[in-house]
């Protein structure tokens, strides 16, 4: 495996603050909702919805950084935002690190209520923003309770390691990934996207063959995972994976010559659909009564 930097860094990945909870991670104060691109911009948009409804009529700035091309991302967001009520918009981007100075830049997370990464390349994210004033103000939204949303890369980006690259065949081969530093929203997992679609399973296996301790999340098209302190929801028409390193008893990823495939014992994989909800702290799905009783909880919490 080759690494572009240093990642599981318990600071909180390329900034310095810490996020949503992972699995050893501290609760953030806003929600994240995590998408495995390709989410739906014309039908139900049920993922957009979400992101809108969690907005509250707010501002959303939506950050076109990951792209080397951005021209169109911005214009395809605001006619799928406008007519589910989020009518002030601002596109951040950066072709520069430079710029994440520049006063009109940081000027547009004024008033913000949530910022939505959209995809590209989540390398570019991180260089670019990492350890900004423009993270600094992305961070700032989310401890006051804002949404921050991302997709494909955007939702790659979230973790405190992420994956940047690496082949989509079946079997993991050792040495085939790469990976770095993300923003550190969320903590001790990998997250992974266009999952089923591009056969992912193999090289997710062999991230968490890197670092059982955090656990790996694939996230199908059109699926999100909407994080909130401890656990997760999974929204939309797909499926995601959570794999669990934790009981791993045995791995070759060490000791093994490059392009051989990986061997990995006692690894324990959870598929989820829409409904379904996550206890990252637990690393267990979390059953419908749980579920109803969280929510009775909520709602008893809320009338009071």
């Amino acid at each position: 495996m080759k690494r572009d930097g240093s990642g599981g860094d318990q600071s909180g990945g390329a900034g310095n603050s810490g996020g949503a909870a992972g699995p050893e991670g501290r609760p953030g104060r806003g929600p994240l909702v995590i998408i495995g691109g390709g989410e739906d911009k014309e039908g139900e948009r049920t993922i957009l919805r979400e992101v809108a409804r969690r907005l509250g009529g707010g501002k959303l700035v939506v950050a076109t950084v990951a792209s080397h091309a951005p021209e169109g991302y911005f214009d395809a967001y605001r006619r799928a935002f406008q007519d589910l009520g989020v009518t002030e918009m601002e596109e951040l981007y950066v072709n520069e690190r430079s710029e994440t100075a520049d006063e009109a830049k940081l000027r547009m997370f004024d008033g913000a209520a949530g910022v939505f990464f959209s995809g590209g390349d989540q390398l570019r994210i991180s260089s670019q923003i990492g350890d900004t004033p423009v993270e600094l103000r992305v961070r700032e939204i989310f401890e006051a309770g804002g949404v921050v949303a991302g997709t494909s890369a955007g939702a790659s980006v979230m973790s405190d390691t992420m994956l940047v690259k690496g082949p989509n065949r079946e079997s993991y081969r050792i040495g085939d990934l790469h990976m770095a530093p993300g923003l550190g929203l969320i903590r001790d997992v990998i997250i992974d996207q266009h999952f089923a679609e591009r056969g992912r399973i193999g090289r997710l296996l062999g991230a968490v063959a890197h670092n059982p301790r955090g656990l790996g999340i694939g996230i199908d098209e059109d699926t999100a995972v909407v994080v909130e302190g401890n656990r997760f929801r999974v929204i939309g028409n797909g499926a995601v994976y959570v794999v669990d390193g934790h009981g791993v008893t045995h791995s070759n990823i060490a000791e093994a010559e490059p392009e051989r495939a990986l061997s990995i014992h006692d690894v324990r994989l959870h598929v989820l659909s829409t409904g379904d909800s996550f206890n990252l702290a637990e690393r267990r799905p979390i059953f419908l009564d749980e579920t109803r009783k969280s929510s009775q909880a909520r709602t008893r919490a809320a009338a009071s």
